[in-house]
């Protein structure tokens, strides 16, 4: 069985969450090809094929292919698929984007979000926002699947693959057109590849309180911040911070809750992780069901001791 993997990179570096989708795709397939599509992206496919379990790299670049746009990405997937039984990719943005074309272009059902490879057509699925494991068999020729990537560790480096590039002509260009990039810049590191992460929600009251108190313990602990789905909602932190069902789901070695009372929007989110510490004034907070360490205080003077600790 031959598996298609899409790589998630920036042209020039290629993300962690390749590493952990390479994982998973090799519990389903042992031959499995990587697509690197963008512009200029060699330096990626490099990285790429340093991957143990990587047999081949697919290289493809065009100024079509530049921001990973939907249609044109999708068909070059399906110009590749009649070589593949099963097309993966971690369930990142462009995941999330491109995956459910390609699997209505190939007329299949796509498996999204999968924590476990049964068989290599049976696999498991969060449902009810985490609160129910599904098992979904596909009986389609071919498989479409996204990965969720905080349940696979990153596969590790091995002897280089070849690199191939292909050829991307007739990609579909005009039905939409990337116009800017509205990024945030900081220097804390990735939300989905930390491995701390400190995290503030509502109770925090604004977004000065929210970078006063959680950004300087952050900055001490070389953590990423995330914040809860409530406290993006009041403007208290931009969504790119957001953890849950409808933000980012992350498994760090460390997860600090402060002011979250554990909705379960939230913990579909981060109840994965391997350590988790709650801060509430709330002793009856839902988030201390699932902390292995927990603090009843007032995050307002909790905070501040914490970072004057280190």
């Amino acid at each position: 069985m031959t598996i298609l993997l899409l790589a998630d990179h920036d042209g020039n570096h290629l993300s962690d969450q390749t590493a952990k989708a390479l994982t998973a795709a090799s519990q389903i397939g042992s031959d499995v090809h990587v697509l690197v599509a963008g512009k200029a992206a060699k330096a990626a496919a490099e990285q790429a094929a340093k991957l143990s379990g990587v047999s081949k790299v697919l290289l493809a670049e065009s100024d079509e292919l530049a921001n990973n746009l939907a249609e044109p990405l999708a068909d070059l997937i399906v110009s590749l698929g009649g070589s593949y039984d099963t097309i993966v990719s971690a369930a990142t943005s462009v995941g999330k984007t491109v995956l459910p074309r390609v699997a209505a272009l190939l007329d299949v059902a796509q498996v999204s979000e999968i924590i476990e490879v049964v068989s290599p057509d049976t696999f498991k699925r969060p449902i009810y926002a985490g609160n129910a494991i599904q098992t979904v068999q596909s009986t389609d020729a071919r498989k479409v699947i996204t990965i969720r990537t905080a349940s696979f560790s990153p596969a590790p480096t091995g002897l280089p693959a070849a690199v191939e590039s292909i050829s991307t002509a007739a990609l579909s260009s005009g039905l939409s057109t990337f116009v800017s990039d509205a990024m945030s810049s900081n220097d804390l590191p990735e939300l989905t590849s930390a491995k701390i992460i400190i995290s503030g929600g509502r109770a925090l009251g604004s977004s000065e309180k929210f970078r006063e108190l959680i950004l300087p313990v952050a900055d001490r602990l070389g953590a990423a911040v995330g914040a809860s789905r409530a406290a993006v909602d009041a403007g208290y932190a931009p969504n790119d911070w957001q953890i849950g069902q409808t933000g980012k789901v992350v498994a760090p070695q460390l997860y600090i809750a402060c002011g979250i009372s554990g909705a379960i929007q939230h913990l579909a989110g981060m109840k994965d992780s391997e350590v988790i510490v709650a801060i509430n004034k709330d002793a009856d907070a839902p988030i201390f069901q699932v902390a292995d360490y927990g603090l009843v205080g007032d995050l307002f003077e909790v905070l501040p001791d914490l970072e004057a600790a280190f």
